[in-house]
């Protein structure tokens, strides 16, 4: 199939999703012009702010090809990924991303995360959500040294 014909599949997966009372978005992820994983936008039905087509897609390929690389997958999601998403897509090594909906068409729509990416192109003490570091007590066993110690 095209990127283009792609592209209709995961557009009419959010049409459908909108139409059964959730936001207009749905992703597909392809190996080797196969359709490895699909997502729809479930953050209205189970109440979970990370439930994004595009990391439900993400999980579910994970899943099914039991790596965490997906370098050689194609997404496509019918909006632009948000900030999130995009974190998901750069530790999944996704290579090509295509999006059909732009950012600025998701904010006409009330459904943009520019927000969310202007806060994070600030400093940390700028931000509206302060991130306040606490130091470990010396006793507390130390995941970080362990997993350092597994690795060698």
């Amino acid at each position: 199939m095209t990127k283009e014909q792609w592209m209709q599949k995961t557009i009419e997966l959010a049409y459908e999703n909108t139409v059964n009372g959730g936001k207009p978005f749905g992703a597909i992820i392809v190996k080797d012009d196969d359709i490895v994983a699909v997502g729809v936008n479930e953050v209205l039905e189970t109440h979970d702010p990370t439930a994004h087509a595009e990391l439900l897609a993400i999980r579910r390929a994970t899943e099914k090809l039991q790596t965490t690389d997906l370098s050689d997958c194609q997404l496509y999601a019918s909006g632009e990924p948000c900030p999130m998403c995009m974190g998901a897509i750069y530790w999944a090594n996704f290579k090509d991303v295509y999006y059909a909906y732009s950012s600025e068409e998701e904010e006409q729509a009330g459904l943009g995360t520019s927000h969310v990416y202007a806060q994070l192109a600030l400093p940390r003490e700028e931000r509206e959500i302060q991130l306040q570091h606490v130091e470990r007590q010396a006793e507390t066993n130390d995941a970080f040294a362990l997993w350092i110690e597994k690795q060698q």
